[in-house]
């Protein structure tokens, strides 16, 4: 009777091993089979096409690790974001690309793009009015970060019933002190002195800001929001300091007022945008309607053969297949740890110096750009990044393009660079190190009944541990190394931005800059983003016009092999490109960081900042 009780419990589970690959390979498939209909779809470009910037897709700095991107319950398929460079790319190409007639703002999609992102799209879209073509914008409800974005239109159109956000910039940050408190939890903060703005370890010592930390705050809104709007004020040739009225006294929210105020052009509905086209020049499709594609639909397309190049772990030696020059673009997105693996939101420092090595042993790699998008982290993971961004500047020219923060560890690995850009919306600076431990020793006792005890050869035999105080010499040590790190960061900043120690010092002490702020205090050399960064680049390494640019990718897992083939069987059968499929980035690992990591000394800008634009 046992026997068969194992036998009938044994297929059981495999009827249910088999349901859940089913439904997994249903799932692949469907993904399959949606970029198959995208691509043949979108093989060309019809005449009369308007670009559409919909936020379709999440407008990210770098590529994911995983090929299969986001997933996605209600569509079952996996989303995958759209990068930057991508996406500033497709918007160059259709400036000059004749079957498009002009561009669309219309933030009806459920992505998203950080306001540096932001910034740099309305750049590349003011260069795309220089061809002479119309952007208008249509929208039912503006938030500020939509509208910033459609201030660059040359007609703003604001549905009837519609509103329009305009209130200004603020930073939040959340304090966890009266959690820890409940709980009887300790923390041990450590700061140099000189660190009055490193306010990272303030969430677990205070319940509100520091006075430092807000008049740093406070100093960065202002900067940000000024810089917001002077664009708004060019673009839609308004006062400066009308639009900072209107935003402080909360004046616009209705049609209405928008309209009144002069931040838009037109009330109307969503045949006044099409009634826009016909006045450009635009022709229907035929069908009493207008070809439309969105930013990462025409960006499929221009980019079907778009050069990613696998990085190959554990060769010094970068292997490419190609003879022309070659441009390099290397991703520092994420927070800055120790290690050496590929996980989304995180840059392991071992890993990005090794990626820096082979670009610098490459003989074809002629020029670097590194886009940093990072808040730090890790002190150490940084200065292994610094050592090799100092031995590839000594080799070929690296330009450093910040995205919407690189503070902090984020930083320290940029300043090695011949040239750094950073946008005006840019969080950067934060020159300064912390480090944390927590106590739960008193948790666990008061809340768990769970005690410790031990015995060694000396009292400083058990290391640190997060369920013991820490001894006198343990706080000693720990004070040393802050302090050591410290010297060293400023030393390295001095030196890399050709600086004065006493003058980095002046604006160290751990305190945030915007983009602007830096470019007045010599931290960075210019505004401008990844378009601006790719130029000088190849200006400094003399590349004419004739170099290619790729992204530095990593190698695809066996999985992503298997699909990569059969989407190479299919191209092969129905003539069909299939870009979603090919770009085979990197290998899928899990993330297994835990919450309270602070093995080592860390280099962050101050936590839990979000930026409310």
């Amino acid at each position: 009777m046992s026997f068969w009780k194992m036998f009938g419990a044994s297929v059981a589970a495999f009827a249910c091993g088999m349901v859940v690959v089913f439904i997994v390979l249903f799932i692949m498939g469907a993904q399959l089979v949606s970029s198959f209909k995208i691509d043949m779809k979108q093989e060309v470009v019809k005449p009369n096409t308007v670009l559409y910037i919909d936020l379709a897709e999440d407008i990210v700095d770098a590529p994911r690790v995983s090929t299969f991107g986001v997933f996605v319950p209600e569509t079952l398929t996996f989303a995958q974001p759209l990068t930057l460079l991508h996406a500033l790319a497709a918007i160059e190409s259709a400036a000059v690309d004749n079957n498009i007639k002009g561009l669309c703002i219309n933030i009806n999609g459920m992505g998203s793009a950080s306001a540096a992102n932001i910034e740099e799209l309305r750049g590349a879209i003011e260069r795309f009015k220089l061809s002479g073509k119309f952007v208008v914008a249509y929208d039912d409800i503006y938030t500020q970060s939509d509208y910033y974005l459609a201030s660059v239109a040359d007609h703003v159109i604001l549905q009837p019933e519609g509103s329009l956000e305009w209130r200004g910039v603020a930073f939040n940050s959340m304090f966890v002190k009266s959690l820890l408190d409940k709980i009887d939890a300790k923390v041990e903060i450590f700061r140099p002195t000189g660190c009055r703005y490193k306010s990272a370890v303030e969430i677990y010592s205070r319940t509100d800001m520091s006075a430092a930390d807000r008049e740093q705050m406070s100093a960065l809104a202002n900067t940000m929001w000024s810089g917001i709007v002077e664009d708004v004020a060019a673009s839609r040739n308004i006062d400066a300091t009308e639009l900072k009225r209107l935003a402080s006294s909360l004046e616009i929210n209705l049609a209405e007022e928008a309209l009144r105020a002069g931040l838009v052009d037109e009330i109307g509905y969503e045949d006044s945008l099409y009634d826009y086209y016909a006045e450009h020049g635009v022709l229907t499709n035929g069908l009493d309607g207008y070809n439309h594609l969105s930013l990462g639909e025409y960006s499929a397309i221009i980019h079907a053969n778009w050069t990613r190049i696998p990085f190959k772990q554990g060769t010094d030696k970068y292997d490419t297949p190609y003879k022309q020059p070659l441009l390099a673009v290397v991703y520092a997105d994420g927070n800055i740890v120790d290690g050496n693996m590929l996980i989304d939101g995180y840059v392991y420092g071992s890993m990005l110096a090794a990626e820096l090595r082979q670009l610098r042993l490459d003989e074809n790699t002629k020029a670097v750009v590194l886009r940093v998008n990072s808040p730090g982290g890790s002190a150490l993971a940084s200065d292994v990044v610094w050592r090799e961004m100092q031995l590839l500047q000594q080799a070929k020219p690296v330009v450093v393009s910040m995205g919407s923060m690189a503070a902090s560890g984020g930083y320290y690995i940029s300043v090695p660079a011949d040239f750094i850009y950073a946008d005006k919306l840019t969080l950067t600076g934060s020159i300064g190190v912390f480090g944390v431990m927590f106590n739960f020793s008193e948790t666990l006792e008061k809340h768990l009944g769970i005690t410790f005890d031990g015995a060694g050869t000396s009292r400083e035999a058990n290391g640190i541990s997060l369920v013991a105080e820490l001894t006198p010499r343990q706080k000693e040590v720990i004070t040393e190394g802050i302090d050591r790190v410290y010297s060293t960061f400023t030393e390295h900043v001095a030196e890399g931005r050709n600086l004065s120690l006493e003058s980095v010092l002046a604006v160290a002490e751990g305190r945030v800059w915007s983009g602007r702020e830096a470019l007045e205090l010599g931290l960075v050399d210019g505004i401008g983003g990844l378009t601006e960064s790719i130029a000088l680049a190849a200006e400094l390494a003399d590349m004419g016009g004739n170099y290619l640019i790729y992204e530095l990718a990593a190698p695809p897992t066996a999985l992503e092999e298997m699909i990569e083939s059969i989407s190479s069987l299919f191209t092969a059968s129905v003539g069909v490109s299939t870009p979603a499929l090919e770009s085979g980035i990197r290998e899928i690992v899990e993330d297994n960081l835990h919450l309270f990591n602070y093995g080592g000394i860390q280099c962050v800008m101050p936590n839990k900042i979000e930026l409310n634009l």
